[in-house]
């Protein structure tokens, strides 16, 4: 590699590696406003809460990266362009290839790790994230229950917890249970413990009394207990066995998705095999949207007039890649026999962005001049 695509290649890798972690940032802060209702309802903490979002950076970073590489490489050279550094490189001699050498090998390095993600960190990152966002909702129903405070677990429950300790014991326990409206009753204890069975969660209580008042009485009656269970199983919706979601299979349960049906019907089977496709075809998003930048600032001539048109055409064809890409999942999904144009809507921009790149420059020919008597 001659000192030119050093040079290019250095800032093209830090320009893409702050696009990238901008761009993230940005969708990042997006995405984890979901997770709000998570915060305040469920009492999830800010370790919890950052390991939820760091799980689902890579979903992001495989959509960022071609995006970020197309941004630098325009920019990159269309700064060339202005300092007049790819026309001093040419005049010496360097070709169309050549110059494009620093933006295609980085582009070969950004497809590869688009390959890496798609095939092995996405899948088990957002795996990870959809069980652990699981676990919070359905699961681990003690975050619920913050000590010192009177928590809300459902309509017409009510729990209140003087201490929880180390070891995960409750002290100082209180339910009241008003969602039968004619016989509430109202639990004291000493000590309890939170519980998962297989019918959901319990809560244990241990040297306590049940306290209920006779509607048509007002009298008070109590009862003492050694041990009491509460479930708040009843409490909380029932809970069937979690969905998979396309992101979270790998790639050959995706392309044979009719062998891992899991009671699916044949019409769900469309959004399964399209994204099994797509992370075979995305990654070449990297070097697509590369050469069709690249096909319209170095395949003219290197003018400042004409500059600011061919950024924009490059835009222009990269933004209708873009769109044309999410409208022709939609359509591949509802019918698998135009699986086909995912490839070709893959491998036509980097064939026709290739040609246009190292095809000789037109250059207009200089009027004749009248001849004079």
């Amino acid at each position: 590699m001659n000192g030119f695509s050093k040079y290019v290649l250095r800032q093209l890798f830090v320009g893409m590696i702050m696009v990238t972690a901008g761009l993230t940032c940005i969708i990042w802060l997006s995405q984890s406003l979901r997770f709000i209702e998570m915060i305040v309802n469920r009492g999830l903490s800010a370790g919890m809460f950052g390991y939820l979002t760091v799980l689902l950076l890579p979903n992001f970073i495989v959509i960022v990266l071609p995006i970020a590489l197309f941004t630098v490489v325009v920019f990159i050279y269309s700064k060339l362009i202005t300092d007049r550094e790819l026309l001093i490189m040419q005049a010496a001699g360097v070709g169309q290839v050549g110059l494009a050498k620093p933006a295609l090998i980085l582009a070969l390095i950004v497809m590869a790790a688009g390959y890496a993600m798609n095939m092995f960190i996405v899948p088990q990152s957002y795996t990870k994230f959809r069980n652990l966002q699981w676990d919070i909702r359905y699961n681990y129903s003690h975050i619920l229950l913050k000590e010192g405070a009177f928590n809300q677990v459902s309509d017409g429950i009510t729990v209140y917890i003087r201490q929880r300790t180390s070891e995960g014991q409750l002290l100082g326990v209180l339910v009241h249970d008003q969602r039968d409206k004619k016989n509430p009753f109202t639990l004291m204890a000493s000590k309890g413990a939170m519980v998962q069975t297989d019918e959901g969660a319990r809560v244990v209580l241990f040297n306590g009394n049940r306290q209920t008042v006779d509607k048509t009485t007002h009298k008070l009656s109590v009862l003492y207990f050694d041990r009491y269970v509460f479930d708040l199983a009843k409490t909380t919706e029932t809970v069937g066995e979690r969905y998979r979601e396309p992101r979270e299979r790998d790639l050959h349960e995706l392309l044979n998705i009719e062998k891992f049906a899991e009671g699916m019907g044949p019409k769900e089977f469309g959004k399964f095999i399209v994204e099994g496709h797509k992370r075979l075809v995305s990654p070449l998003a990297a070097m697509a949207y590369t050469l069709v930048g690249l096909a319209c600032l170095i395949s003219s001539s290197f003018s400042r007039q004409t500059q600011i048109r061919q950024v924009s055409v490059a835009i222009a064809l990269m933004v209708a890649l873009q769109g044309s890409a999410l409208g022709l999942d939609n359509l591949v999904a509802r019918n698998l026999t135009l699986v086909p144009l995912l490839y070709v809507h893959g491998l036509a921009p980097i064939v026709a962005g290739f040609f246009f790149m190292v095809r000789p420059l037109r250059r207009r020919r200089p009027s004749a001049q009248p001849q004079t008597a």
